[in-house]
This record gives structure tokens, sequence and C-alpha cells, in this order.
């Protein structure tokens, strides 16, 4: 095998793991919009009426939004072992039809376990979706010492948001889909999701005969967006959302993604993994002690300002590993700052904040990092996830030409794509901030980021969680909504990061919904390294002070 055959291969693998990472007649459409209520006290069962299910026609009139209805393909009892524990739930395979006989079906699953806990809890996906996630999966930066949903007794659901991943494809980056206007919008604006919800509870109740008593969504990186879309645009369809590392701007992103791309496919631009090695140690030799803490973990990255010109090879020429050539250090200060646009969209959006690699971010992250290859086109699969994105979008979502050379586009000056670029937005960028809908319902929000994420940038998470805060006012915001950012965790704790972030954030969301109790000096595990840190809301980073650097106990949250 050659080596760029084998570095072929070991893309595909990491691809594989990555997208198991990053993968939920009048008064029944009031029912639809309305949050869940109480369940009956009376008449309804623990275990599924499974078999009954299968063959199930769904009614259109039973979702919000116009589908042309749908049908349960099959419905059978699984026997499984989900966190350790052996679970026998009901499985329901389902499809959901489009309006335009030309878009994709929305494939969509249930998991309806025998001891139900009279609570649902849907999944969001990850990339371009495609597929449905795992429903035995867990929520964003999950515990590793506590039951994932399904073992609780949870109800959970997923699709795979109207669209099927070629499986020719690295998994999640199919954006073929996005040629189909239907298809665009149950993915971009989230229009499958309220679908998939109003179908699934449909199912649910035929099934235990009986209404949940509470119905949450937990989703990361597009599932995050999704996360931040149900709380936006139906602010009583969930009573709580954890929103993990959200994709929110999703546009905004893709521009500055396709920029990023133009400047790493220059010669001599861009890193190679050496280099790429030679900046992370670097920047964590330099900032790694700033929080009073050698351990690592750059936890104030807002005060780490290393500047990469002091890598610079002799002359700025590239004379091997050790060093960056002057075309390399203005790659890394791109990726690193924001990208601003001179033009206007109808999102309102005009910037994108820049990603973390100079204060404890990693290029070198497994498929979703910035690849070992430059960008070319045809885009090679040893890219960056993100070039790769914005490859299948340039293709599929603005262009609508599978040949068009994604190199073509500048991002800076979109010429006669301008148009398009802002009708986009309007689809992508999901960036309302007023949730006080979402608050007035009873709705509760955690919203977490890793502050050293390579694939989203937490500066947008951070970005969006001030918005909130300017519209709603800071006390109603703290009072249904919770901003954590990890020091050291990246994307999905995915490869190796500094901090593979471990918090039992269903537990917290449930004791907030159901009984008022709001997360109290909550301590988040590295499921890597064993220790603890607090977690500290945003601004606030974790500060040693004294003692053991692996216990929480021995850190202050600071600013």
């Amino acid at each position: 095998m050659s080596s760029t055959s084998a570095r072929g291969a070991r893309a595909r693998r990491f691809a594989v793991l990555a997208s198991m990472v990053l993968s939920a007649g009048v008064p029944q459409v009031l029912g639809a919009e309305a949050a869940t209520p109480p369940a009956a006290p009376g008449g309804s069962t623990t275990a599924p009426r499974c078999a009954a299910l299968d063959g199930t026609t769904i009614p259109a009139s039973v979702m919000s939004l116009p589908t042309t209805g749908g049908r349960v393909t099959s419905a059978s009892v699984v026997t499984g072992v989900v966190s350790g524990t052996t679970v026998e739930y009901c499985q329901v395979e389902a499809h959901l039809f489009p309006v335009d006989p030309s878009a994709p079906d929305i494939t969509m699953r249930v998991a309806l376990p025998q001891d139900w806990n009279h609570k649902a809890l849907m999944f969001g996906g990850g990339g371009y979706n495609g597929t449905v996630p795992d429903l035995t999966g867990n929520v964003p930066f999950g515990p590793t010492d506590a039951p994932a949903p399904l073992a609780r007794g949870y109800a959970t659901f997923a699709s795979d948001s109207g669209h099927r991943q070629s499986p020719t494809a690295p998994p999640s980056l199919d954006g073929s889909f996005g040629a189909n206007d239907e298809a665009l919008r149950n993915f971009s604006a989230g229009d499958a999701l309220k679908k998939t919800r109003d179908a699934s509870l449909f199912l649910l109740r035929r099934a235990y005969r009986a209404e949940p008593a509470h119905t949450f969504f937990a989703g990361g990186s597009t599932g995050g967006r999704e996360a931040l879309v149900v709380a936006q645009r139906w602010p009583r369809a969930f009573d709580g959302v954890i929103s993990g590392y959200p994709a929110w701007n999703n546009l905004a992103e893709a521009l500055d993604l396709g920029y990023l791309t133009q400047i790493l496919s220059r010669p001599g631009a861009f890193p190679g993994v050496e280099k790429q090695t030679l900046l992370y140690d670097s920047v964590r030799h330099t900032c790694d002690g700033l929080d009073g803490a050698e351990d690592g973990v750059v936890s104030d990255p807002d005060g780490c300002h290393f500047d990469p010109v002091t890598l610079r090879c002799p002359r700025g020429a590239d004379t091997g590993p050790t060093c960056l050539s002057d075309p390399q250090i203005k790659a890394v200060n791109a990726m690193s700052s924001p990208f601003r646009w001179g033009y206007r969209v109808a999102s309102g959006e005009s910037q994108y904040p820049g990603f973390p690699f100079l204060s404890g971010a990693d290029m070198r992250t497994p498929f979703l990092g910035f690849g070992t290859t430059a960008p070319a086109d045809p885009m090679p699969v040893t890219s960056g996830y993100g070039m790769q994105y914005w490859d299948q979008w340039v293709k599929y979502f603005l262009t609508r030409d599978p040949h068009h050379n994604s190199l073509d586009i500048d991002p800076r000056h979109p010429g006669k794509w301008l148009d398009r670029i802002s009708r986009l937005s309007t689809i992508q960028d999901r960036n309302n901030a007023d949730l006080r809908p979402f608050a007035r319902a009873g709705g509760k929000l955690l919203l977490l980021h890793g502050a050293a994420d390579e694939l989203v940038s937490p500066r947008s998470t951070n970005d969006y969680y001030e918005r909130v805060r300017a519209t709603v006012g800071a006390r109603p915001t703290h009072d249904f909504l919770r901003y954590y950012v990890v020091p050291g965790a990246n994307h999905a704790n995915f490869g190796t990061p500094a901090f593979a972030a471990s918090w039992d954030s269903l537990t917290a969301l449930e004791q907030w919904v159901e009984q008022g109790r709001a997360p109290r000096n909550p301590v988040v595990s590295d499921a890597a390294h064993h220790r603890t840190r607090p977690l500290c809301e945003y601004p606030e980073w974790p500060r040693h002070r004294a003692g053991d650097q692996d216990s929480a106990a021995s850190f202050v949250c600071t600013r």
C-alpha cells in the first residue's frame, strides 16, 4: 500500500469512529405544538405494545409542519447491553414522506423500553447528518459513570434529518441532499426535527397509551445547533435542552472554512503534522502554567497570547519540521483570527471569530481536525474535516453543481453568488437570541463547549450566549440557562483531547426541570486522565489555588 493510500485508509477508519461520536384533526395539530403534559396516572403501562405498531400509518395531521404522512416499516423487540445493563426495548423504524415527491423521506427510529420512566429524549445529529443517531448512546460530554438515557428508562428517538448518506462518502460529509429545497430546509432550518418529534410522540402514545411527563433534547455539533433550533422555533416542544458545541451560525462558519481552505491550499502554506505538533506543544508550554497548575491544560484561553512568529524559520523559508515558514505563520494566524466579510447577508451575520489554535486547540485531531494534507481539487479525504465540509457546501448548497471547484469560490468576494449566500444565511444561521418564549414555557437550557474545540469555535458560542443575555437580560437568562466552557476539551472528545469532558448533564437537567433545582457547583471529570475540575460558568475558568491538581476541590472558578 502506498503512503497516500495508507493515509486514506487511516482517514476512513477515523471517519467511521467520528460518525459514531458526532451522532435525536385540529386538536392533533394543537397537541403537536404544545409541551408534553404529565403522564396520565391511570391506564398507562411501562411496557410498550410493540407488535401493534408494525405497519402503523402516521397521519400528516399529527405533525405541525407539512408532510404527506408516514408509515412504520418495522417494530421489533430488541435486547441489548446499554451502559453495562441489559435493556429490552421495542425498536421502531419509520419513514416520513415529503411534500415534494423528489425529496427524500425522513428516516426515523424510536426506542421504547420495557421499563419506561415516563420520559422521552430526542438525539441530534452531526456534520451533514444522513444517518440515524445511536439511540443507545449518551448526551454530549456525557458521564462515564452513569447510564445512558435508554438504560435509565427513557424512550429515545432521532432521525437522519431527511436524507441518507452515500455509502461512498466519508461519514457525515455527504452534502448532496442540499440540491433539493425541502431536504435543505429539513436539515438546515431544522424542519425535520419537529416532524420527527411529533411523529415519535404519536407512536409513543400508541405504544404506552400515555404521554411522557417530560421530553428533552440533547445534541452536539450539528446536534448542538439543532438543540438551539428547537428552543428558538418551538419553545413548548421540549421541556429541557442540552446543547453541546453548537454550530449555530452554520453559514458564517462555512464562509470562514472556505477562506481557510483557500489559504491552506496555497503553495507552502499548509503545516504538516510535525509542524502542527510543534505549534500545539509550543502553545501549551507557554500557557499551561498560567492557571497555577502544570497539568497539560490551558485553562485561561483568553489569557494565552502565543505568537507563532516565535517559531519562524530563518528568513521565513521552510527549513524543516522545527519551525514555521512565513506562509505557514500567515495560515496559522488566519485560522486563529476572526474572518470578516465586507458585504451584507440576510441573517445579519458579518464574521466568524476564528479557532483557538493559539490558545490550546490541536489541529491534529483525527478526521475532525485540519487534516494531514493540503486542500485541493478534488478535495482529498485526508484534508481537514472543515475543508471537506466547505467543498460539499459549494457543490450542493451554493452552486448545485457537483463538479464545481470549491477553490474557485472566494468568500471575501463571492461575486454572482452573493444573493445565494444571503438566501442560504436565512436557513443556515440559526441566530435568534430571543429565548424568552422558551423561558416562559418553563424550558431549561444547558449549553456546553470545549475551550480547545478545533472544529466549532467556542468563541462563537460565547457570542451567542452574550446575545441571549443582551436580549433577555442577565438575571432572566440565569433563570433558565447555564453556559459552561470546559478547558482542554475539544470537539466531541474525539481523538486524544487534553481534557476528555464527562458530566452528568441529564441528571442536572432533570433536577432543574422537575424539581426547580438549578445546577450548583457542578464538577466535570476528565475521562481520559482520571481527574476533576469545577465546571465554571462562562466567563469564569478554574484556577489552581493549592493541593492535589487532580481534584476539583483544589481549584476555584475565577475571571
